[in-house]
């Protein structure tokens, strides 16, 4: 648990609150520098790589990392609660692997913001920006404003330029339309997502870039390359002409397609993070626990940024509006318990962990009581986020929900301010200015990190 010598700061913080949960932009940099500096710990070591688990549909923080024991039964629902490793903190009976792994986590039970549809949720969670000032679902494309994070690392992370800065797997989510939270936008598209996704019923990943074209081997494709250069890059604009280079880079990566082949693993791994029952069924959520993995591959691979996205089809994801227990029970929790705690184990047998950041997260949390069909119903005024390696102080709890799980106790938390912690981490100052193609600038996140959980 965090101790007092927060408030101090957290005080001043508090002045450059806005409204609805956001932030003034007068000065953050200057504060940001001025706080690193004096009153908070020195800067940890920047992180290598961030692995973002995306609960889709929005985990209920009561049925996971925040119970309410305590509560009436209509809040607390069927679950118990457990000890963990990390003395004081409890969490849901059916997350039994993780609460052997608490130590080396951290949870934030405050975060908070006002987007109570899926779209909006997910654009504010992941970009840290709201939806244009709105709380809407969307039914047509919608270009994407600012940059999802693994896009601003792809942009900004200081150091060599990466083969692959930014992967996301194993689909593009959306509720009608994709969401536009998961590439670049004003950044641009070349630092957009390489996109890998899962064939299941072969029980393979792949690139759809990377799959040779009928008659179209490595010997064509680079003789295309060389016409291209000899007509002259300036026709094609020198942007064009960097995709393409790290078009045949990415062709040519064996490295990449190492990572991708997952077979290459000893089956006890494999079952380790979680197989699934198999049996032909081709059902892509028997890949659940496989992503986790595929991740830590990629990892390994050199990929800075990887996006997990869990889960895409209604009835698998965490949209639970009914019979909430039985489905976190039964299709939710399970799977998240196995292939969470093993890449945690693995990462840091491997010696990862330190300079792997895991953040765990949903769109928002469900509502504390629970409705008339046993379910719960979207909640952003309140819900939880872990946070494993990347120097997290482990057994740490930040913020504190009311005794229902309502609304932030202590220490509210915005997804501004998870932005700026995972910039921060990297290296990247968060008040680091963007602009659009009209040349406006823009703050990269609007928050603050959270510096005392590291």
């Amino acid at each position: 648990m965090f101790d007092p010598a927060l408030t101090n700061i957290l005080s001043r913080r508090g002045l450059l609150q806005f409204g609805g949960g956001a932030y003034l932009g007068l000065n953050l940099g200057g504060l940001w520098r001025a706080q690193a500096a004096s009153q908070l710990p020195a800067h940890p070591k920047p992180i290598r790589s961030c692995i973002l688990v995306f609960l889709y549909g929005g985990p209920s923080q009561i049925d996971t990392f925040d119970p309410k024991p305590d509560a009436p039964a209509e809040v607390r629902g069927e679950f118990k609660s457990i000890a963990t490793s990390a003395p004081g903190v409890r969490i849901c009976e059916h997350l039994p692997h993780m609460a052997r792994l608490m130590h080396k986590t951290a949870i934030i039970r405050s975060m908070h913001h006002a987007a109570h549809l899926h779209d909006s949720g997910s654009i504010h969670m992941l970009t840290g920006r709201p939806l244009d000032g709105t709380d809407r679902e969307l039914f047509a494309p919608l270009p994407q404003v600012f940059p999802s994070y693994g896009s601003g690392v792809a942009a900004l992370k200081p150091g060599p330029r990466h083969e692959v800065p930014f992967a996301s797997l194993p689909f593009v989510f959306n509720n009608v339309v994709p969401t536009p939270c998961q590439g670049a936008g004003i950044l641009g598209s070349a630092h957009d997502p390489l996109r890998i996704e899962v064939d299941p019923a072969r029980r393979e990943y792949q690139v759809d870039v990377l799959q040779p074209r009928e008659g179209l081997g490595q010997g064509p494709l680079h003789a295309r390359r060389q016409l291209l250069t000899s007509l002259g890059g300036a026709q094609t604009g020198q942007t064009m002409s960097d995709l393409y280079d790290r078009a045949i880079r990415l062709l040519d990566s064996e490295a990449l397609r190492r990572a991708l082949d997952i077979s290459r693993e000893p089956l006890r791994m494999r079952q380790r993070y979680g197989l699934g029952a198999g049996g032909g069924m081709g059902h892509a959520s028997e890949m659940r626990g496989q992503n986790f993995l595929l991740a830590r591959r990629l990892v390994e691979a050199g990929v800075p940024f990887v996006n997990i996205y869990d889960y895409k089809q209604q009835g698998q994801n965490w949209d639970a509006h009914a019979k909430c227990g039985s489905q976190h029970k039964e299709q939710l929790l399970p799977p998240i318990d196995q292939g969470l705690s093993a890449l945690i184990e693995d990462l840091d047998a491997r010696g990862l962990l330190d300079s792997t950041l895991i953040v765990v997260t949903g769109e928002f949390g469900r509502t504390p009581k629970i409705n008339a069909g046993g379910g719960r119903d979207h909640w952003p005024e309140c819900s939880s986020v872990l946070l494993a390696g990347g120097g997290v102080q482990g057994g740490s709890v930040y913020g504190s929900s009311d005794r229902l799980g309502a609304f932030p106790a202590t220490f509210p938390t915005t997804p501004g301010d998870l932005a700026a912690t995972i910039y921060w981490r990297f290296g990247i100052d968060p008040t680091t200015e963007i602009h659009d193609q009209a040349k406006r600038p823009y703050l990269l996140a609007t928050g603050e990190p959270v510096m005392r959980l590291f």
